[in-house]
């Protein structure tokens, strides 16, 4: 166990090395950020001497390795635009956009898998039928038309639900949340609905297609033969082993939710780290775009690390094979 941690360890750093270069080399190529901060009466002496204070003339293998080393300590230097550390306006989005990213996990989660086993169960039923019709609705319809249309119905015509923005907040000192005021769980509803809906559609259809193929097993039908009781053979044996592959898939989708918030976001206007990216990339503020991919790309990393500790955890036979193999 402690070897096959070590591994994926060593692996997670060498992916978050390669992330990050792959950042902070794709923005050198966006235009020139100076542009961006100073006016055209600022005269060519001056430009350079912004430049070199910013470090942006040093060689690129230097630039890269103070990027890396200042990462590693949550420092993404300063905003080109707000003239703030871009850790500041990360951690001030952060809460905004894990709000959002959490209830949307859990409306998928809490929906999709008793949907997915519902309609693996009753797969010739009428209201199965009428689901797994929506769940292609969900799969194919664009996140952000998607919101558009919740804003069309809830927003414009029957006006019962807020349309942009995260409500009235509490600052808690070391984190704001909408969860404690009418205004702020109101304005959750419809983002985290459109943000979950395509998550919720496609975990529902890998449920079910895994309990299907579980169903089919012969050690399903031993099962029966031997007259346990239904409800154990689909709880206790059928859902239990479906489950196995859907760990993984579930936990990069997780991630997913949380880099795909950026639409959502966009759509929503809702302050968290999506929105902050996209007026970064209007804005050419390369430190705060790096600084996003990094974030985001270690949120993959450590939701892939734990899901393979989670999958060697809940599947023995990777520990046997590991036993097996010597390591």
């Amino acid at each position: 166990m402690i070897s096959f941690i070590a591994g994926r360890f060593a692996q997670s750093i060498v992916v978050m090395l390669t992330v990050g270069l792959i950042a902070f080399a794709m923005f050198r190529f966006v235009g020139d950020p100076i542009n961006n901060m100073v006016g055209q009466d600022t005269s060519a002496a001056e430009r350079e001497q912004i430049r070199e204070n910013l470090g942006l003339n040093d060689p690129f293998y230097e630039q890269y390795i103070r990027f890396a080393w200042n990462a590693v300590q949550g420092e993404f230097g300063q905003s080109y635009f707000h003239r703030r550390p871009v850790s500041e306006l990360l951690v001030e989005r952060l809460p905004a956009t894990l709000e959002l990213s959490m209830i949307a996990a859990v409306l998928a989660l809490a929906l999709g898998v008793p949907a997915g086993v519902y309609t693996a169960l009753h797969r010739r039923g009428i209201l199965s039928n009428m689901i797994m019709s929506g769940s292609l609705l969900g799969v194919s319809i664009p996140t952000f038309l998607i919101g558009i249309i919740l804003i069309l119905i809830f927003g414009v015509i029957w006006r019962v639900l807020p349309t942009f923005g995260r409500g009235e907040v509490v600052d808690l000192g070391w984190w704001t949340t909408g969860f404690l005021t009418a205004s702020g769980l109101k304005s959750l509803i419809l983002p985290s609905v459109t943000l979950a809906l395509f998550q919720l559609t496609l975990i529902m259809r890998l449920v079910r297609a895994e309990m299907l193929e579980v169903l089919r097993t012969d050690f399903i039908k031993f099962a029966r033969a031997r007259g346990i009781l239904t409800r154990s053979i689909h709880f206790s044996h059928a859902l239990k082993n479906s489950l196995v592959p859907v760990i993984t898939i579930t936990g990069l989708q997780l991630g997913s939710i949380i880099a795909f918030a950026i639409i959502t976001e966009t759509v929503f206007q809702w302050p968290g780290m999506g929105l902050l990216f996209i007026q970064a990339v209007l804005e050419v503020d390369i430190p705060v775009m790096a600084a996003y991919l990094v974030v985001i790309g270690f949120v993959f990393v450590f939701i892939n690390f734990v899901v393979d500790i989670l999958y060697f955890v809940v599947d023995p036979r990777l520990r046997a094979d590991r036993a097996g193999s010597g390591h």
